[in-house]
């Protein structure tokens, strides 16, 4: 999980500057807050999450690490979609966007159980 991770974070810091190169060629920052959740929630969490399953193969080869990888990566784009939206106008999405963050909530939670279960020192894990 962890390389496809730092894969799927590069797809979206690509994104992200992306948007935010629109945004400063248009001069609207109607975005701001997408360009800001595409950074946070996908570039740098998911390659700092990716970071960790490389280092801790346990934790990203677990079921925890394969929830979060799948809620993450479902929620995320689902949210952005429906932010994008809400930003355009269209009000009637929100509730589209509240799925889509409770799926990456909930991915983030796995992520918290997988570290707190998987991730373990070296010296713990050559007691093993």
């Amino acid at each position: 999980m962890g390389i496809k991770l730092i894969k799927i974070s590069a797809v979206y810091f690509v994104l992200g500057v992306l948007l935010g190169m629109y945004m400063s060629i248009t001069h609207s920052y109607d975005y701001a807050s997408v360009h800001a959740h595409v950074n946070l929630l996908g570039w740098a969490s998911l390659a700092l999450a990716g970071v960790i399953y490389v280092l801790f193969p346990a934790a990203g080869e677990s079921i925890a690490g394969k929830v979060h990888f799948w809620l993450h990566n479902i929620g995320l784009p689902v949210m952005m979609i429906g932010l994008a939206l809400l930003m355009s106008g269209i009000e009637s999405v929100e509730p589209v966007i509240a799925v889509g963050g409770i799926l990456v909530t909930l991915g983030v939670l796995a992520f918290l159980y997988n570290v707190f279960t998987h991730v373990k020192s070296s010296q713990s894990r050559r007691k093993r």
